[in-house]
C-alpha cells in the first residue's frame, strides 16, 4: 500500500479519525476532547464563584450548587487535566524516544474511546434526572444515601473512563521500555519521557483501588449489597482509604507530567542544557514512590490514632525534598542562561513561584494539628488549586503554546498568547490567593451560600472577579487557535530555533511513520548534539531506509466502547421497576463489547508495508 494514496473529504477524515490508531492523531482527538471537558468544568466553576459572589445569593439552589462542585471537579480531574496531559505524551513521546509509534497502536485507540464515553456517560447525568451531588471525592455514607441517579453516572462513568487511563498507561511503560532508538539508554532519555513514564507506573498501582471501590459503590446502590453501609457490618472509612490510595497519587500522575514539560521548555528558551539531569531523574522516581506513602494526610481528621498521623505527616514532609529537588535545578538551569522570554517561557517564569506556594501551603497541612483546623476551610481549596492550577493548568498552557507546531505545523500568535497569559495569570493569583484568608477566617469549603456582615463579602467577590479574568485569558486562547488554524503559515522544523530533543528534529509535516530511518541517540538532547556538529539533517540514523510495517487503521475500539456505553445504561437502571428494557440492554451492551473482542481475537490483522522506493519517493510530508 503506497503511502500517499488517501481519500479526501469532511467524511473521509471523519472516519479517518474514528478509526486511527496512529498516535499523533489519537493525540489531536485527545486535545479535542479534553479542551472540551475543559471548557464544560471552567463553566461549571463560573457558576460556582458567581452564587459565592455575594452573600445570601439565590443564583442557584442549594442542591444544583452541590451537583454543580461535584461535576466541576470530576470533570477536570479525570476528564480535562488528564487527557489534556494524554494528548501531549501522545504527541511527543514516541518522538522523542525515536518511535515510529506506541507498543499498541489498537489500545491506545481503544484507551481514547473509554475515556471520551466514559466522560460523555458521566455528563448525560445532567440531562437523565440529576448529576452527581456527593462531592468530586463520593464518600460513601453521602453517595449511599444519594437520591437518584447521580452517583450511578458517576461511578459508571469513571469506571468505563479509568479503564481507559488504565490501558494508557500500560501502553506507555511498554512503549518506553521497550522502543527507545538505539543509543537511548535510560539515562539519555528527556525529562518529558521519564515523568510519562513513572506517570504510567503511577496509574498501573493507583488506579487499580480506584476501580475497586467504583465496583463496591456500584454493588452497594444498583445490587444491594452493604460494603460500605456500617449498620449492616460494611466500613465507610474504607471508601475514603481506596479513593486516596488512587487519589493521591493521582496528584503526581498529573503534576509529574507537567513538570516533564517545564523541564523541557526551559532548557530550549534559556539555551542551557538541564541542570543536574541525573538528580531531577532521581527526584521525579522518588516522588512517584513517596507518592504512595501519604494518602491519610486527606483523612487526619476521620480518628485513625497519631501513630498514623505521625506517620503520614512525616511522609507528607519528605515528598517536598523531590520536589525542592527539581525547582532548584529549575532556577539553576536558568541560571547564566540567555533567556528568551516567549509565551511558554512565561508560564514556566509563573509556574515556579505559584507552584511553591500551593507546596508550601501543603507542608503546612502535613502537621496533623493544623490540618484539623484547616480541614474543609476555604484554605484547603486554594491550597490544592494553588498546586493545580499553578502547577499543572499552566502546564497544559505552556504546552499547548510549546507543542503546536509539532501537533499542527502552526505557531501559535505570541502577542496574544502574552496577553493571554497575563489575564489568565493575575485572573489565577485573584481568585484562589485570596481564599486562603477566607479559609482562615472560618468560610468552610462546599457551602452554597454564607451570612452578610462576617467579613467574607469583599473577598468572595475579589476571587469571582479573579475568576472572570482567568474566563477572559481561556477565551482569548481559543480566539488564537481559530486565528491560527485559518492565517497560520507552516512553520517547519524546530520553529523555536532552540530545540534539543529528538522531536524537534522530525521534518514537518511530520510523516505518519515518524522515522524513514530509525534515529541513532548519540546522547542526552541528541538534537543539539547534532547541530553544534553541523549535521544538517538533525540526526544520525541507525540503519539504511528499508520498507516500514504500520498497523492498519481498526473501527473495532469504536463499537467495543459503545457496547459498554450501552450496558452501562442497562446496570445503572436495572434498579428500576418500570424499566424492564435495562436487563435487554445490559446484555446487547455486553454482547457488542464481547463480539467485538471476540473479531479482533480471530481476525489476522498483519498491518501493511510502506515500501523502500514508496519512502524514496516521499520527501516528508503528512498522509
Amino acid at each position: 500500500m503506497s503511502s500517499t494514496a488517501k481519500k479526501k473529504g469532511f467524511g473521509a477524515t471523519i472516519w479517518d479519525y474514528l478509526t486511527t490508531v496512529d498516535h499523533k492523531k489519537i493525540a489531536i482527538l485527545y486535545l479535542l476532547a479534553g479542551t472540551l471537558f475543559f471548557v464544560i468544568g471552567g463553566i461549571e466553576a463560573m457558576l460556582i464563584r458567581i452564587q459565592l459572589a455575594k452573600p445570601d445569593n439565590d443564583f442557584v439552589s442549594a442542591g444544583l450548587f452541590n451537583e454543580i462542585i461535584t461535576m466541576h471537579g470530576t470533570t477536570m480531574i479525570f476528564l480535562a487535566a488528564m487527557p489534556l496531559l494524554f494528548a501531549f505524551m501522545n504527541a511527543v513521546v514516541p518522538l522523542q524516544i525515536g518511535a515510529r509509534d506506541v507498543a499498541f497502536p489498537f489500545l491506545n485507540s481503544l484507551g481514547f474511546w473509554l475515556f471520551f464515553w466514559g466522560g460523555i456517560f458521566l455528563n448525560l447525568s445532567w440531562f437523565l434526572g440529576g448529576a452527581p451531588d456527593a462531592g468530586w471525592t463520593s464518600y460513601a455514607s453521602l453517595s449511599l444515601a444519594s437520591a437518584g441517579h447521580g452517583i450511578d453516572f458517576y461511578a459508571v462513568g469513571l469506571q468505563i473512563a479509568g479503564a481507559g487511563t488504565l490501558i494508557s498507561g500500560i501502553n506507555f511503560i511498554v512503549t518506553i521500555v521497550n522502543m527507545r532508538a538505539p543509543g537511548m539508554t535510560f539515562m539519555r532519555m528527556p525529562l518529558m519521557t521519564w515523568t510519562t513514564f513513572i506517570a504510567s507506573a503511577l496509574i498501573l498501582f493507583a488506579f487499580p483501588p480506584l476501580t475497586i471501590g467504583l465496583f463496591f459503590l456500584i454493588f452497594d446502590r444498583m445490587f444491594g449489597s452493604n460494603f460500605f453501609d456500617h449498620t449492616m457490618g460494611g466500613n465507610t472509612i474504607i471508601w475514603e482509604h481506596l479513593f486516596w490510595i488512587f487519589g493521591h497519587p493521582e496528584v503526581y500522575i498529573l503534576v509529574l507530567p507537567a513538570f516533564g514539560i517545564y523541564s523541557e521548555i526551559i532548557p530550549v528558551f534559556a539555551r542551557k542544557r538541564l541542570f543536574g539531569y541525573s538528580s531531577m531523574v532521581f527526584a521525579t522516581i522518588l516522588i512517584g514512590f513517596l507518592g504512595f506513602m501519604v494518602w491519610a494526610h486527606h483523612m487526619f481528621t476521620v480518628g485513625l490514632g497519631a501513630t498514623a498521623n505521625a506517620i503520614f505527616a512525616i511522609a507528607t514532609m519528605a515528598i517536598a525534598v523531590p520536589t525542592g529537588m527539581k525547582v532548584f535545578n529549575w532556577l539553576c538551569t536558568m541560571w547564566g542562561g540567555s533567556i528568551k522570554v516567549t509565551t511558554p517561557m512565561l508560564y514556566a517564569l509563573g509556574f515556579i513561584p505559584s507552584f511553591v506556594a500551593g507546596g508550601v501551603t501543603g507542608v503546612m497541612q502535613a502537621a496533623a494539628p493544623v490540618d484539623y483546623q484547616l480541614h474543609d476551610s476555604y484554605f484547603i481549596v486554594a491550597h490544592f488549586h494553588y498546586v493545580i492550577v499553578g502547577g499543572i493548568v499552566l502546564a497544559l498552557l505552556a504546552a499547548t503554546h510549546f507543542y503546536w507546531p509539532i501537533m499542527f505545523n502552526r505557531m501559535l500568535n505570541e502577542t496574544l498568547g502574552k496577553i493571554t497569559f497575563v489575564f489568565f495569570f493575575i485572573g489565577f493569583h485573584l481568585t484562589f490567593f485570596i481564599q486562603h484568608f477566607l479559609g482562615l477566617m472560618g468560610m468552610p469549603r462546599r457551602v452554597f451560600t454564607y451570612l452578610p456582615n462576617q467579613g467574607l463579602d469583599t473577598f468572595n467577590l475579589i476571587s469571582t472577579v479573579g475568576a472572570f479574568f482567568m474566563a477572559i485569558g481561556v477565551i482569548l486562547l481559543v480566539i488564537n487557535v481559530i486565528i491560527t488554524s485559518i492565517k497560520g503559515q507552516p512553520c517547519g522544523r524546530d520553529p523555536w530555533g532552540d530545540g534539543r530533543t529528538l522531536e524537534w528534529a522530525i521534518p514537518q509535516p511530520i510523516p505518519f511513520y515518524n522515522f524513514k530511518q530509525t534515529p541513532l541517540v548519540r546522547g542526552l538532547d541528541t538534537y543539539w548534539i547534532e547541530k553544534m556538529e553541523g549535521n544538517k539533517e538533525g540526526m544520525s540514523y541507525a540503519e539504511p531506509i528499508s520498507d516500514i510495517h504500520m498497523p492498519n487503521n481498526s473501527f473495532i475500539p469504536f463499537v467495543m466502547v459503545i457496547g459498554l456505553f450501552v450496558a452501562g445504561f442497562g446496570a445503572l437502571y436495572n434498579q428500576d421497576a418500570d424499566k424492564p428494557w435495562s436487563l435487554v440492554a445490559l446484555i446487547v451492551g455486553l454482547a457488542i463489547t464481547f463480539g467485538a473482542m471476540i473479531v479482533r481475537s480471530l481476525k489476522d490483522d498483519l498491518g501493511y508495508h510502506i515500501h523502500k522506493e514508496d519512502l524514496l519517493n516521499d520527501k516528508g510530508g503528512n498522509e
